[in-house]
């Protein structure tokens, strides 16, 4: 019989009863193009102030994943310089900035400093870095061949951006049948003001929302807890 690591995650709309030995963390694009100062986001003008403080609850649900044998598996959001993958009429194509060189630096045009993750979160040697051309991490990608080979059953979402990227993510994830959850304090929004409305479709529909510290509590426990019968209750 295979082992199984039982915990509750306290969440909304209900608990979720969890095997770690089936769950993975998703670090949706926490690159610098998204999240840092002189990235595409910040020069073009967009507030990533709430972003910023989304990295510390990220790298806290990391370190603790790692110590619970928990996969981590980041994806990043990477175009080709001719941008083939998005088509001849869309808007990236038009966007004057490209011409500016430090823009292109902070994009997400392959080889260039906004499309490597945030030096406080870099992956390790052995952790998935799934590359994806689209807003969801699913399309055309090797993501849910990967999953299913680890038998990985359960995702707990975080990073940017709430509204685009990694709802996109959970979405696919949630009609693929993985049981998704998403940590709201570990995730932002782009604008900020479109974060609870994500919020709100997800909890009603697509998954589970729950915050970083009851996230933390099923991942420590997986070291700490009391343990009967294969189940472990926080």
């Amino acid at each position: 019989m295979r082992e199984q690591e039982i915990v509750t995650l306290q969440a909304e709309p209900e608990p979720l009863e969890m095997d770690l030995k089936r769950t993975a963390v998703m670090v949706i694009d926490m690159q610098n193009a998204f999240v840092k100062k002189g990235g595409m986001f910040d020069m073009s003008g967009r507030d990533i102030s709430q972003i910023s403080r989304v990295i510390e609850p990220n790298k806290k649900i990391i370190e603790a994943a790692r110590a619970a044998n928990v996969k981590v598996v980041y994806a990043v959001h990477r175009l080709t310089h001719d941008m083939r993958e998005v088509g001849p009429v869309s808007r990236y194509r038009f966007n004057p900035a490209w011409d500016n060189p430090e823009m292109r630096n902070g994009s997400i045009l392959e080889g260039t400093w906004g499309t490597e993750i945030i030096e406080e979160l870099k992956p390790r040697e052995d952790e998935m870095v799934i590359v994806k051309r689209r807003f969801s991490a699913f399309s055309g990608t090797e993501l849910d061949m990967m999953l299913k080979t680890y038998d990985i059953r359960y995702l707990i979402f975080t990073g940017v951006a709430t509204n685009i990227c990694v709802e996109s993510s959970l979405r696919d994830a949630s009609h693929l049948q993985y049981l998704p959850v998403l940590v709201t304090d570990a995730v932002a929004a782009s604008p900020p003001s479109r974060q609870q409305s994500s919020i709100d479709n997800i909890r009603e529909i697509f998954g589970w929302v729950t915050e970083s510290k009851s996230v933390l509590d099923i991942l420590i426990s997986n070291r700490q807890g009391v343990r009967e019968n294969g189940r472990i209750e926080i």
